[in-house]
């Protein structure tokens, strides 16, 4: 059987070079046959299969997922449409537990007789690991739920919109961009529908249809005198939700700030509109000294920094060293949780996991092995208190219950443990931006994220971002470049002296987080409402040494 073929999207701009590898999967199809559905009786049929043929070869546990997984990817520039992208895979993923060891198979000949090959294949896998693993497999506890089924709660299908209204809408986002003085723009958007059906030894028949979106721009301006340039990236998010994203509301435009903003509807021509000024502005900004600065960083900034010190640290795969890929493993030790008390940030940080946010990246019903998903703190006043599970870590913890943390991107990989969503709560008290920049004396306040670097144990890390503002005396002065800011986590976390309230809250969010080796990429949001930091080491990015 061939592994899925990797397809790379090119050509999506200078700016966009974040992009410019993304895997599609699966083979091109018709942008109809997306809306197409398979019937959940038949594949019900088709996991009896497995789950029979693998308990007759020896399993002791089973899981089946079959997965149909569509991707719609638009890429536009200036005023041409570049690319349409459809495709679909589809096939089946079945492990099981054999003499106390994992074994997997998968297919896309979805017969019967190939099924119960593709078991039988799974169990000797299983077995012959057997022979060389020191401990067995424990898993949690999981009850079966029977037949049920999970849809995310979108309004409006993307795959059912016309290829026309998007591109229309895209060109006309570049139109705009060109018009206020941008020299080049690349705008995208990109679809998901994963249609997933789980089935377990332990009785569970899941049936889920899981949507994202993520349109996205970047901006260049080029000095002609010069040859310098400069881009801004959009401020959009990539969500959990149908095309009803891309429809404004004024009541999700945040307008307090610098810029406009957006909670759960986003307006691409506007921002693209502004964000070809804002990218001449950038060129013309004084250049920031470096130094210590309070930072007020807003979500749509402060995600990444979340997910890059928070979320990949607290993944117990990583603190236990059998996952290193991707910048490392964890300073997150397992004595520092034992202890209790390990001071990971102020009493203002308090941070929770989750894969039930309505419009998050993160949020399904069940996880990949058939976990009902939940909540849980993995940072309460400042102590590092958990971390991310699924049922073979369990017990490593002395849980009776995974976390529901198992992800596969497709079909043909096999499920291990991912990230949920990863947010930093809000404050308590009253308290909005506007109010937070009137208590800084020196400070930078930053909008939209860009490049970073972290070390192998998420430990000191730099981040930047698409906008910064110079705060002085308690007020916006102007606009500066060139800033990045260093710091470890635990210092950075622990200078954390204000969380604005819920009414900020907003999240942000990796389209494709990747991890593993083969590697596999998933989708995770991290909501926060600004927060202020103090006395932040700050670096002039330009600085020649």
């Amino acid at each position: 059987m061939k592994r899925r073929n990797f397809l790379y999207l090119t050509g999506m701009g200078v700016g966009a070079s974040m992009l410019s590898r993304i895997p599609v999967f699966g083979s091109p199809i018709d942008a109809q046959v997306a809306l197409e559905r398979i019937d959940p009786v038949l594949k019900k049929r088709m996991a009896d299969v497995a789950l029979n043929a693998a308990r007759s070869k020896g399993a002791t546990y089973t899981d089946v997922r079959i997965g149909r997984y569509l991707n719609q990817f638009v890429i536009t520039r200036e005023d041409k449409v570049q690319n349409v992208v459809n495709t679909q895979s589809y096939g089946m993923g079945i492990r099981v537990v054999a003499n106390g060891c994992w074994g997997f198979a998968a297919l896309d000949k979805l017969d019967n007789d190939s099924i119960a090959k593709a078991a039988g294949i799974a169990v000797a896998i299983a077995k012959e690991n057997a022979r060389i693993q020191s401990e067995p497999v424990i898993l949690a506890p999981q009850k079966g739920y029977g037949e049920v089924s999970w849809k995310a709660p979108i309004e409006r299908n993307a795959f059912e919109v016309p290829i026309k209204e998007k591109t229309d809408l895209l060109l006309a986002v570049n139109a705009a961009a060109m018009k206020n003085g941008a020299n080049y723009i690349s705008s995208n958007m990109f679809l998901v529908n994963e249609q997933k059906y789980f089935a377990s030894s332990d009785g569970s028949y899941i049936d889920q249809d899981i949507h994202r979106i993520w349109p996205t721009f970047t901006i260049t301006k080029i000095d002609p005198k010069t040859g310098k340039f400069a881009n801004r990236n959009a401020l959009s998010a990539p969500r959990g939700m149908g095309y009803e994203y891309l429809i404004p509301r004024e009541t999700d435009k945040i307008k307090g700030a610098p810029t406009t903003l957006y909670r759960d509807r986003y307006d691409m021509l506007e921002d693209a509109t502004v964000g070809a000024v804002q990218v001449g502005q950038k060129m013309a900004a004084k250049s920031v000294e470096a130094g210590k600065y309070d930072l007020i960083l807003d979500p749509s900034h402060l995600w990444l920094t979340i997910h890059e010190s928070v979320g990949h640290p607290t993944e117990l795969d990583r603190v236990l060293g059998y996952e290193a890929n991707y910048a490392g493993t964890s300073f997150l030790t397992l004595d520092k949780w034992k202890s209790g008390k390990f001071n990971f940030g102020s009493k203002n940080v308090n941070i929770v996991a989750d894969k039930l946010q309505p419009g998050s990246l993160g949020a399904v019903g069940y996880d990949d092995e058939g976990v009902k998903c939940g909540q849980w703190d993995l940072i309460k006043d400042g102590i590092l208190v958990n971390y991310q599970t699924i049922r073979d870590q369990a017990h490593i913890l002395g849980l009776n219950a995974s976390q529901g943390c198992c992800y596969a991107d497709n079909w043909s990989d096999v499920q291990f443990q991912r990230m949920p969503n990863v947010s930093l709560q809000p404050g308590k008290a009253p308290l909005v931006p506007a109010d937070m920049i009137k208590n800084v004396e020196k400070g930078i306040y930053i909008i939209g994220d860009s490049s970073f670097s972290i070390d192998q144990q998420r430990y000191n890390f730099q981040f930047s971002g698409q906008l910064y503002y110079e705060i002085k005396d308690g007020k916006i002065v102007g606009m500066l470049n060139d800033v990045a800011y260093q710091a470890n986590t635990q210092e950075f976390w622990n200078s954390c002296a204000a969380v604005a309230d819920k009414s900020d809250y907003r999240l942000g969010g990796s389209f494709f987080d990747g991890k593993g080796q083969p590697g596999q990429v998933s989708a995770v949001s991290h909501g926060s409402s600004t927060a202020h930091f103090k006395g932040v080491n700050v670096i002039n990015t330009a600085r020649k040494i």
